[in-house]
């Protein structure tokens, strides 16, 4: 970039890919242009800037025309290093206008394509208004572009690549994983209650929790609120007012919770959530990998967990049916969900599967749930054979509830009024549990041996892939059902941040240094106030555990603290010394 080429930069959240743009533009002559879809990324972007003493500004729909007008002054005038604004706006003949002034006077430096994944229509986040982002080569083939992404598979990649004009691009693909992050997958039992006891284990730190619905997010927050936990919705069927009033609640306060739609998240770039939970499946292996990126990002120990059930399966496999989307996109997407239910089930590990998934190559990891706490595998040969069979002898018209009745005799209304207890399957299972057939069917719906039908109000039918395993030429493993095991809390809820921090480092605070590390805390809590930006514009904790372990007691010892440059020791390093002696 900083000799004028184009790249393609595949790397993980948290993982800096804002300095891969940021530095070329610092290093080259006239003003970066950075496109982002977000108006809360931008100006947290730009805050964190100016702390660092970078001439930094965004453009977006959130200003008035006098500050607009302002910018657009400053851009002009060269007074400006990197400019933020909306793709809409961009591309705008108001704003391109300004470009054509810039590109006459050699002054602009580089365009920055964030969250590049929007373009492409296989992706988990669609934006129509990337497409035209052609427009910059076409207009400004001379000015180097970098377009960057947390999250595309192969597929993902090469549209970016084809819809970009960056054919000629260097492509910089560093590795997906992150390490901090434990993968956990829970079968859902009592969601609520496995929630909770989940949350017991966070120390009231800030996480997010995914929803499908509005509904159950609405109802989700309200209940964790009601069991003391301070916790927040967002989704887009609020008012824009109020989802702007919580996402910045959540930005700035500590220990929030947001219980959100996947509406919220693309670009938060808030460290300290220490946690990512799903209470449903989501869209794909890529947008799980884009929505528990979220959490960690300050590279301290973090978790993503997640609830899931038969439910969920038969859910998403109907959404797609019932889509208008072309065949081939239906299928693009059926191919995704395959694989993060083959995630979901697997016996192996779980960070070795979804980094093969982007075409990474590593050893089990020791940080997930199959990891830690491996599961049994049993022959499910016969369980299989007599689910698919009760599934064939009641004409493939029913779910997996009645088929289940059937399997262990339960003699319910239902199954009287087919005459389903006249079947050879009637009470064929009854040496499994409710819990068990649920499992057995989910697997049966994850490995392509069943089907939901959503012409048949989601009846479960077999696939051809079924016949070797109904007659018995093929062996099939499956994995055991786990018990639901209570979670028990290591650290209560009331706990502060600190408190609940579990370091990476295996770094234990003496009590001097624990004092020191909240007396820091309060006095960035003041400075963010004074400024309204968030704590971690101001300094990272890491920054802060740093300052109370090492208790620099001049200048130069101060700039040897990770996350303190020149312009913040400048700007607040007397109070940090002073503080500290």
């Amino acid at each position: 970039m900083i000799n004028g080429g184009d790249a393609l930069v595949l790397m993980p959240t948290g993982g800096g890919k804002s300095l891969c743009y940021q530095i070329p533009a610092m290093l080259r002559i006239g003003v970066g242009v950075v496109v982002s879809p977000l108006i809360a990324l931008m100006q947290d972007q730009v805050d964190a800037l100016l702390q660092a003493g970078v001439r930094a500004a965004f453009l977006n729909s959130s200003q008035d025309y006098e500050t607009a007008s302002e910018i657009e002054r400053r851009l002009r005038a060269d007074e400006l290093d990197l400019i933020y604004v909306a793709p809409e706006r961009l591309l705008t003949e108001r704003f391109l206008g300004v470009m054509d002034h810039l590109l006459d006077k050699k002054h602009l430096a580089l365009f920055a394509i964030d969250e590049a994944h929007c373009v492409s229509q296989w992706g988990h986040d669609f934006r129509p208004e990337y497409i035209q982002l052609t427009v910059l080569h076409q207009r400004y083939p001379t000015v180097p572009r970098i377009a960057l992404t947390a999250t595309a598979d192969e597929l993902t990649q090469n549209e970016i690549i084809r819809r970009l004009g960056l054919e000629s691009a260097r492509v910089f693909i560093s590795s997906f994983d992150r390490p901090n992050i434990r993968y956990t997958v829970v079968e859902r039992d009592n969601p609520r209650r496995q929630l909770l006891d989940f949350l017991a284990t966070q120390g009231g730190a800030a996480g997010i929790i995914y929803c499908l619905s509005r509904k159950k997010v609405d109802e989700t927050a309200a209940w964790l609120n009601g069991q003391g936990i301070t916790a927040l919705p967002y989704h887009a069927g609020l008012d824009a007012a109020i989802r702007q009033t919580h996402q910045q609640k959540f930005l700035r306060d500590e220990g929030i919770v947001m219980v959100a739609t996947i509406a919220f998240g693309m670009g938060i770039d808030k460290p300290d959530v220490r946690f990512v939970a799903h209470l449903d499946l989501p869209k794909s292996l890529e947008a799980y990998y884009q929505e528990t990126g979220r959490a960690g990002r300050d590279g301290e120990a973090a978790e993503a967990w997640m609830t899931y059930g038969l439910n969920d399966v038969v859910i998403h496999r109907l959404r797609i049916d019932e889509s208008v989307a072309g065949e081939e996109q239906k299928r693009v997407e059926r191919s995704k969900l395959d694989a993060l239910l083959a995630w979901c089930e697997t016996a192996g590990c779980r960070r070795s599967l979804l980094l093969k998934y982007f075409n990474e190559e590593t050893s089990a990891c020791g940080n997930c749930d199959t990891c830690i706490d491996p599961p049994q595998l049993w022959d499910g040969t016969i369980a299989a054979q007599k689910a698919m069979s009760a599934a064939l002898r009641t004409g493939q018209r029913f779910g997996a509830g009645h088929l289940i009745d059937i399997l262990r005799g339960k003699n319910t209304e239902k199954v009287q009024q087919f005459n389903h207890n006249d079947l050879p399957t009637f009470g064929a299972g009854s040496d499994l549990d409710e819990a068990a057939w649920r499992s057995v069917f989910r697997q049966l719906l994850a490995s392509g041996l069943l089907f939901a039908d959503a012409q048949a109000y989601g009846a479960l039918r077999l696939t051809d892939a079924a016949r070797p395993v109904l007659k018995g030429d093929t062996l099939l493993s499956l994995r055991r059902p786990v018990k639901p095991i209570r979670r028990k809390a290591s650290r209560s809820l009331e706990k502060s941040a600190l408190a609940g921090r579990r370091s990476t480092t295996d770094n234990m605070l003496t009590s001097a240094e624990a004092s020191l590390f909240e007396a820091l805390r309060a006095w960035r809590a003041d400075k963010a106030r004074d400024q309204g930006v968030p704590a971690y514009v101001i300094l990272h904790d890491r920054s802060l555990i740093e300052l109370a372990t090492q208790r620099p007691a001049n200048a130069t010892e101060l700039l040897g603290v990770v996350g303190v440059g020149q312009a913040k020791a400048e700007r607040y390093g007397e109070d940090i010394l002073r503080l500290l002696a």
